[in-house]
């Protein structure tokens, strides 16, 4: 119960699928450290401490997710309705790959390929989900514990079905207005609203007798846009949507504005003329 009479500490590393269905990886330690050579799947560590009368309860501690820019290797997925097909160039010939594939850490699983094809079939994906899919190459096959043995080879993110975004951005303000030009700004829209690879923004505005609508697009990364050549005390609206491979989406509510009569760098000049008596 007392740091003091601590003799140790027991620590298991759980691999997140583990379909093998082995008990954790452990780990005995003297000291409150320990560094752990990890592939880029999912791990939960379970940490207790024991003495003379027993093992106390666990800590629970899940292992950020980590993104991989130098991966040796490149997935390439081609879609067929509800199944995939992955194929990959190893480079070197591992026992077996280990493949793990989900919509999120809560909802992974994994498969053995023992096959050096350098492809693999998976089934049953929803449409319009964002799935996440990881490969690792492994030197133990066997059912067990690959915590110690597991290099990730590649990363790549898929959707079986593409659809269009479900709400447009958020937060759209109009900034900077002048007599012929106006700064739009917005937030991103939430990937899960997206139901695919976020392509871009489209941006309309229309002036409010609507005798003129232009329309501009820009790519997925930017946030604000410039928007110039509009006409003086003129009131406009504003709608801006996202859009995937599959199309456009639901653009936001307008968003109206009015442009000013005169440009800021024009003044009026008020003469006051003083009499002498």
């Amino acid at each position: 119960t007392q740091s003091k009479n601590i003799l140790g500490y027991y620590i298991r590393v759980e691999r997140i699928p583990n379909s093998c269905r082995d008990s954790p990886h452990r780990i005995l330690l003297k000291d409150r450290k320990v560094l752990l050579n990890l592939s880029m799947a999912h791990y939960r560590v379970n940490i207790s401490a024991y003495n003379e009368a027993g093992e106390s309860p666990q800590a629970i501690y899940i292992v950020p997710e980590v993104s991989g820019t130098d991966l040796p290797g490149q997935i390439h997925v081609e879609h067929q309705r509800t199944s995939a097909v992955f194929t990959w160039t190893p480079e070197y010939n591992p026992k077996c790959f280990v493949v793990d594939w989900g919509t999120g850490k809560e909802d992974m699983h994994m498969k053995i390929i023992t096959t050096a094809t350098g492809n693999f079939t998976l089934d049953n994906f929803q449409p319009y989900k964002l799935y996440k899919i990881m490969l690792h190459a492994s030197d133990v096959c066997q059912c067990e514990n690959f915590t110690r043995h597991e290099k990730t080879f590649g990363v790549t993110h898929f959707y079986s079905v593409e659809g269009v975004p479900q709400t447009g951005p958020a937060n759209v303000t109009i900034l900077n207005i002048t007599k012929n030009s106006a700064l739009v700004k917005w937030t991103e829209i939430p990937a899960e609203d997206c139901l695919g690879f976020l392509q871009g923004y489209k941006i309309i505005y229309t002036d409010s007798l609507r005798k003129k609508s232009l329309a501009v697009t820009v790519n997925s990364t930017t946030r604000s846009y410039h928007l110039t050549g509009l006409k003086e005390k003129t009131i406009y609206l504003v709608q801006i949507s996202g859009f995937t491979n599959a199309g456009e989406g639901t653009p936001t509510l307008s968003q109206p504005f009015s442009t000013l009569k005169y440009s800021t760098v024009e003044a009026l000049c008020i003469c006051v003329t003083q009499h002498q008596s």
